[in-house]
């Protein structure tokens, strides 16, 4: 049994100090002879039908711990699934191996050649690179010097769900030809050709929590602003690669948990820059009207020809003023092609518009007004629609795999909805998704924070304890708040 220590007696040197200073003798002796408060109790901790003797964990950003824009050793450390099996510990867990990078600078190489740069940190204002603050660095984590298993973390960052059982997708050689992972490439060791799934199933876990499945196949869509250089994976392909991920590991009868798709279009990344964000004074207005005055010209001569109504021009006409908070000019391939009249598909945004987060350093260029917006810096609500009906499908496949399968099941889309809305209640904090002061999402607008990774843990927990009778929240075994900070020091190396 775990037991809180008796509260009345902490601090008692505190106390005794008081009441010598305020109180006569009488008192104080009076004051110690009172009972003691009763003690807290909780249950020992107790695992249900689970094997938690060798865990292993499958996915992708989130579960390799990267945050900030980076993989390194802190964000390693505080992982939702090196968290999980500090828990795991204590209900017979054994040891729970990582891919450490060689730094906490972030970053890859490859001969010494830097194919990633080092993670982001908080400049006083917002994210800035890390060498913007202290000065070059060299990137330690190089690919020709991999990290030696066998791992229990086979988190890939940016893998899509197919990528997991791609032969290869790990292959060094395979990584100019942009068919291989670099974080895969430190996973695979002396058999480079093996998937991420078929490494795992060679550790034979007992327990496996498998999750981000299908959050980088609309993800890789969404921050590309659903240009289509980056299409979302049909669901066939994702049910498939799902299939097989969960056969193979539970075909020696582990147990596991899996989470699903969160609505990743509520994430920072998306959502920090508003639709109206461009200041201007009367003088600048007045000349950028002048500039968009052809193009509203246009518009009118397609409505007096039959070719748009007032309604398609209303949406469409170009309009800036003295103010704070103008809207930003985008290119839509929604409105009617008008392209053959020499009438472009200009419209400014709307708040059911999205911009990706690196587009606003380029907003005080002239981008958004002077410079229209490609399809790459926004969603628009027809491409959002993409992405809702494609994570739907994602999350009802996982929900119907984790029931055939009785896996234990983390609903991660509920979750990031409240704390888009309403915000998370974490011990002491509030967490929601806003970027920097929100606490639950990174710098870089995507990942969790160390304390965001926490919350993912806990859920986790309480979702095996309703699916195999384990009580680790009952008992205290879950992570603490106050253990996780949302940022790491720019001179943690």
């Amino acid at each position: 049994m775990k037991t809180f220590k008796n509260l009345k007696y902490i601090g008692l040197v505190a106390l005794a100090i008081s009441f010598t200073a305020c109180n006569d003798e009488e008192d104080f002796e009076e004051f110690l002879d009172q009972p003691p408060m009763e003690a807290v109790t909780l249950p020992a901790l107790n695992a249900g039908s689970a094997d938690f003797s060798n865990y292993i964990a499958v996915g992708a950003s989130f579960t390799a711990g990267f945050t900030d824009g980076g993989l390194f050793i802190a964000g390693q450390e505080d992982s939702f699934p090196n968290t999980i099996a500090k828990q795991f510990e204590n209900a017979g867990g054994g040891t729970f191996t990582q891919p450490l990078t060689a730094d906490n600078f972030g970053g890859l190489a490859v001969g010494g050649n830097r194919i990633q740069n080092p993670r982001l940190v908080f400049g006083g204002a917002g994210p800035v690179p890390l060498e913007s603050l202290i000065g070059p660095v060299t990137v330690g984590t190089d690919l020709l010097t991999p990290p030696t298993g066998p791992f229990n973390n086979f988190g890939v960052p940016g893998a899509k769900s197919f990528h997991l059982i791609a032969p290869g997708y790990g292959n060094l050689a395979n990584l100019s030809a942009g068919l291989a992972n670099p974080y895969a490439v430190r996973l695979t060791g002396a058999t480079p050709n093996a998937s991420m799934v078929e490494l795992a199933v060679t550790q034979n876990p007992s327990f496996f929590t498998l999750s981000e499945i299908g959050g980088n196949d609309v993800l890789g869509y969404a921050t590309t602003g659903g240009d289509g250089t980056n299409p979302i994976t049909p669901t066939t392909t994702f049910d498939f690669a799902l299939n097989a991920m969960v056969t193979a590991l539970t075909s020696n009868g582990a147990k596991g948990a899996i989470g699903n798709v969160p609505n990743i279009t509520s994430l920072s990344h998306f959502t920090t820059i508003p639709y109206n964000p461009v200041p201007l004074d009367a003088a600048t207005a007045a000349a950028l009207n002048q500039g968009y005055a052809t193009y509203n010209g246009g518009l009118q001569f397609a409505m007096t020809n039959g070719l748009l109504t007032q309604e398609q021009v209303d949406k469409r006409t170009i309009t800036f003023s003295e103010s704070a908070n103008n809207a930003l000019v985008l290119i839509d391939e929604n409105l009617t092609n008008l392209s053959g009249f020499g009438i472009p598909s200009f419209r400014q945004a709307t708040e059911a518009d999205l911009f990706v987060l690196p587009l606003s350093s380029l907003i005080p260029q002239g981008y958004g007004t002077q410079i229209q917006l490609e399809d790459k810096w926004v969603l628009t609500p027809e491409e959002q629609l993409e992405i809702s009906t494609a994570t739907t499908a994602y999350n009802n496949s996982i929900a119907a795999i984790a029931s055939a399968n009785g896996l234990a099941l983390v609903d991660l889309n509920t979750i990031l909805n409240q704390a888009a809305s309403t915000g998370v209640q974490f011990d002491d904090y509030n967490m929601n998704t806003s970027l920097v002061t929100g606490g639950l999402v990174s710098l870089d607008g995507i990942h969790l924070t160390a304390r965001g990774s926490a919350i993912m843990a806990n859920s986790f927990l309480d979702a095996i304890d309703t699916t195999y009778g384990s009580n680790f929240r009952a008992s205290g075994n879950v992570a603490k708040a106050e253990d996780f900070g949302v940022t790491y020091s720019p001179l943690l190396q």
